[in-house]
């Protein structure tokens, strides 16, 4: 029978529907015609008595169990009795309203599987109608009923899966982007946390930063899921995330410190080289400040050649602070326009910074002679004017890197900065 139904369809239900239906033997009328009186009361005997024996069928709303799946349950009945005693052809969509049923329970959270029982049970309920209607010599008329009944069963019950999970697939893409698009708006301080969800008060804004490397879109959901199901279990509760193939960022309410052994999860869930910042935000309204915060953390310490993994503001309190935007900080950036052009020297200045200034170790990584590195590292002194040899042009050199990477990061509107926020926007070229 039907989701809340007890049945529906037409005698050639598991027939090729181009080819014209079979004639109804006169024995099968006349069974099914019996029982179509009986329509009022089997159609409560399912909602009142026989679903109400299911598991959870009691929770529903009374509106529901007693006007709407009563009133399915009738159409059901009415439908595949007068379809066998009177017009046995299909008609365009005789599984349509079941569908509207089954997707209205979808939406109000009906679990499927109750959904289907009362369907296996109207089936039953109609089929001992049908038997106790019976009369002696009409055994073979009451089976070739059972076929018919199967065969509605079989299509109604398809029918009614199909458009529930579909509603349900619908209803969870829609609750995701309403719920991708509030995260945004956080980052952003486009919008303003709901009071009494959490948001309003103190939360921790987490940076994550994956490793780098192409991925199909399909890898790339698998990986945000991962991440997703590592943050909720290691929170305890679903937390606010707006990821995609670069990482990005994550909201958790109520909390101010990080578990222990995060990072060491997030790498296992992402790869080798996640990179992870937490600044703390004490209200909803810090919100923006703290994903700006932790978004440069991730930077600064990447660009400056710290290993991945867990990275704190005092890890890279110094050249954070370089790479604040400050009066002079245009002048700063300024020092590295005339290699801007270079990409090949602006790699090796970045590598030989990252590695403490050690040549040999810059040469492996880059997989040139060490004095390919020094001659590099002397056309960029030339060009500059910045001694690479002292501490103080090793310093304003660290500080001009820190400062074009924070200006295009800001270009981009990165981590919350502004209303048009998205996860691709979050830099992992610094």
């Amino acid at each position: 029978m039907t989701a809340d139904a007890a049945g529906a369809a037409h005698p050639s239900a598991t027939t090729d529907p181009r080819a014209p239906a079979p004639e109804v033997p006169e024995a099968v009328r006349s069974l099914a015609a019996r029982c179509v009186p009986r329509v009022n009361e089997l159609a409560r005997l399912m909602s009142q008595d026989t679903f109400a024996q299911l598991h959870g069928y009691a929770e529903l709303p009374a509106d529901v169990r007693d006007v709407e799946i009563a009133a399915t349950a009738r159409h059901g009945l009415r439908l595949f009795l007068e379809r066998v005693v009177h017009d046995p052809q299909p008609g365009p969509d005789d599984t349509g309203f079941f569908r509207e049923r089954a997707a209205q329970r979808a939406e109000e959270g009906m679990p499927l599987e109750l959904l289907l029982t009362t369907h296996c049970a109207g089936a039953r309920v109609l089929w001992q109608a049908l038997r106790e209607a019976a009369r002696p010599g009409e055994e073979a008329a009451l089976v070739e009923l059972a076929g018919y009944l199967l065969g509605a069963e079989q299509r109604v019950v398809s029918a009614v899966t199909e458009t529930y999970l579909d509603e349900q697939t619908a209803l969870a893409t829609e609750r995701r982007e309403e719920r991708r698009a509030q995260v945004r708006g956080l980052l952003a301080g486009t919008e303003v946390p709901p009071a009494g969800s959490g948001l309003d008060g103190p939360s921790l804004v987490l940076a994550v930063q994956l490793p780098d490397g192409p991925r199909a879109p399909v890898a790339v959901r698998r990986v945000a899921r991962r991440l997703q199901t590592v943050l909720d279990r290691a929170f305890d509760r679903e937390v606010l995330t707006l990821f995609d193939g670069a990482g990005g960022q994550a909201i958790v309410p109520g909390r101010t410190q990080l578990p222990a052994g995060l990072a060491e999860r997030l790498a296992e869930a992402g790869g080798p080289g996640v990179r992870l910042a937490a600044v703390p935000a004490e209200q909803g309204g810090e919100i923006p400040e703290a994903a700006r915060t932790a978004a440069r953390i991730v930077r600064v310490a990447r660009a400056c050649g710290h290993p991945a993994g867990l990275h704190r503001l005092d890890d890279v309190l110094l050249e954070y602070q370089l790479s604040r935007p400050s009066a002079g900080s245009d002048r700063i950036a300024a020092l590295l326009d005339p290699v801007a052009d270079r990409p090949e020297l602006l790699e090796t200045l970045r590598t030989h910074l990252e590695q403490a200034q050690d040549r040999r170790a810059t040469a492996r990584l880059l997989t040139l002679h060490p004095n390919t590195v020094d001659n590099r590292l002397a056309r960029i002194s030339a060009l500059t004017g910045l001694d690479l040899s002292t501490p103080r042009g090793a310093a304003l050199a660290l500080a001009a890197l820190l400062l074009r990477d924070a200006g295009e990061g800001e270009e981009d509107r990165s981590c919350g900065a502004g209303a048009d926020y998205t996860p691709d926007s979050v830099r992992t070229d610094c």
